[in-house]
């Protein structure tokens, strides 16, 4: 049972279904989801936002409900190919807009202990998400720091 920093037990979600072929309602073109999945990046949105989209708004009317059976490529393979992905996995990106925002308020708010102890468990997610990214998705040499974080964040 993974709990990180609360009591609380984690909410269950549905699965996806058990299936190695996309199905026959949803036809379209591998080529035509590749430019959609950069016209939406070039956009920016991030990835999930465009497996929702491409989901619920499809390509040229019809729905794509699993971007990797229909193409055979994971969404961000796609974003790689076509030099449109970010330098950082989304989840990390968005761990640290998160402890940016906190320790902003911190500095105007520093009787605030509850969101102070929010920006320590927030810091220490980005930490071991950073070790398990490192050497891989991010350079061997990356070390969290807000002000990293925050001309990450000014550059986007």
């Amino acid at each position: 049972m993974a709990r990180m920093h609360t009591r609380r037990r984690g909410s269950s979600g549905s699965d996806k279904p058990a299936t190695d072929e996309n199905p026959e309602w949803s036809d379209v073109d591998a080529e035509d989801i590749e430019s959609r999945v950069v016209e939406l990046a070039e956009q920016g949105h991030d990835p999930s936002v465009i497996g929702l989209k491409l989901r619920d708004e499809g390509v040229k009317g019809v729905p794509v409900p699993d971007v990797k059976l229909a193409t055979g490529k994971k969404l961000t393979e796609i974003l790689e190919e076509h030099d449109a992905g970010s330098e950082y996995p989304e989840d990390l990106r968005n761990l640290m807009e998160q402890a940016v925002r906190l320790r902003e308020h911190m500095s105007e708010n520093g009787q605030d202990y509850q969101n102070k102890r929010a920006l320590q468990n927030t810091e220490s997610k980005i930490r071991r998400l950073a070790n398990y990214y490192r050497g891989d998705e991010i350079d061997e040499e990356f070390t969290y720091t807000y002000e990293r974080a925050a001309e990450l964040l000014a550059d986007e």
